[in-house]
């Protein structure tokens, strides 16, 4: 095939996307028309920042599926990633009433700087510049998990 490996990847995470834009726009639907819940921001920063933390959430999928080597082993390598995110990313507990070192892990997973950019925009109306230093960490991680992912890559159908 000559395509590059990147460019197998992006192909087959670019229809997760759409489906992800699809979900958002949802969810912003139910949030405004069913539960009346304002949203004061910029759709526009909002879309972006869904664009960037599915694609981190997806290039994590993607290096899961390069090291495992059953569709079982990826689907348990995913529950191992997503119960930490949400136990630790501040949307089932505050984030500042965990103690110290359940922060520091936090502060590694998108899902942490996700939800402080989807709440400043919600409530706040966060211009660019304010969301700014919670969508650097999930642009640099969605970066380094497509790096890993794109090395691991394998252009078999074993």
């Amino acid at each position: 095939m000559p395509a590059r490996p990147l460019e197998i990847m992006l192909g087959k995470l670019s229809p997760f996307i759409g489906i992800a834009f699809i979900q958002t726009g949802v969810t912003l639907l139910m949030a405004h028309y069913l539960f009346r819940v304002p949203f004061v921001g910029s759709y526009s920063l909002l879309f972006l920042a869904v664009l960037v933390f599915a694609l981190a959430n997806l290039a994590i999928g993607m290096l899961f599926s390069t090291i495992a080597r059953t569709q079982m082993q990826a689907m348990q390598m995913t529950f191992f990633w997503f119960l930490p995110s949400i136990l630790l990313g501040g949307f089932m507990f505050p984030f500042r009433g965990m103690p110290a070192w359940a922060q520091v892990l936090g502060e590694c997973l998108p899902l942490t700087h996700f939800l402080r950019v989807a709440r400043a925009l919600f409530l706040k109306g966060a211009s660019f510049a304010e969301l700014l230093p919670n969508l650097w960490p999930i642009l640099l991680f969605m970066l380094i998990a497509l790096s890993f992912s794109a090395y691991r890559f394998r252009q078999t159908l074993d």
